[in-house]
């Protein structure tokens, strides 16, 4: 398999995370549909990381999709409960992270065009919908070992994976003083090798 993707991408990380967690071997192909000459619009039709090139060159997009079908190719560290009820809990866990990201994502790139083109509105709307989804992960998160409770999940990856593009992205953001819990469970998540090694650098 290929993953193509950037080292900055929460959703590229997050895939990264789910398949050194499965412990499945892949060639990392750093590229972004940012870049003059990307090949990413080639590979994925709407143009966005990351991509999971399987090995009959089928290409799977939108890290969603991808670190479900992760996680069915072996029966190893399972991420994803087979039950409904709390496969779906999983799921609203990383609907969650995502959409923090996704506003996150916008931000940044608005406020990356020139002065005179931005908007002050659309920034703070997207900042509003970062400090309303915090405040949610962390009363839904409590005072919990993870998000599912007892067991590591794909839910605690998500999570993860945003927290650590707020980290780099908007250090003016200070989740940690006003959510605690979540700076312990990022701390704490911290620890594993495969979130150590997939931190976001430019």
């Amino acid at each position: 398999m290929k993953l193509i993707g950037s080292l900055t991408s929460p959703y590229v990380r997050k895939v990264r995370i789910v398949l050194a967690e499965k412990k499945i071997e892949y060639d990392f192909v750093i590229d972004s549909p940012w870049l003059d000459g990307s090949a990413v619009p080639d590979i994925n039709p709407l143009g966005k990381i990351p991509v999971l090139v399987l090995d009959d060159d089928n290409p799977l997009f939108d890290s969603r999709v991808i670190v479900e079908h992760i996680d069915n190719v072996t029966p190893n560290n399972k991420l994803f409960p087979a039950t409904n009820r709390e496969r779906t809990e999983v799921k609203r866990w990383e609907a969650l992270a995502d959409g923090i990201c996704d506003a996150a994502a916008a931000a940044f790139l608005e406020a990356k065009r020139p002065a005179g083109q931005q908007s002050a509105e659309w920034i703070a709307r997207q900042r509003d919908k970062i400090a309303r989804g915090l405040e949610f992960m962390a009363r839904e998160y409590g005072e919990k070992a993870h998000c599912m409770g007892t067991h590591f999940s794909l839910a605690d990856i998500a999570v993860g994976a945003a927290l650590g593009y707020l980290a780099f992205r908007f250090p003016d953001i200070d989740w940690r003083e006003t959510h605690p819990n979540l700076a312990r469970l990022y701390d704490k998540l911290m620890q594993r090798p495969s979130f150590a090694d997939t931190v976001p650098r430019d």
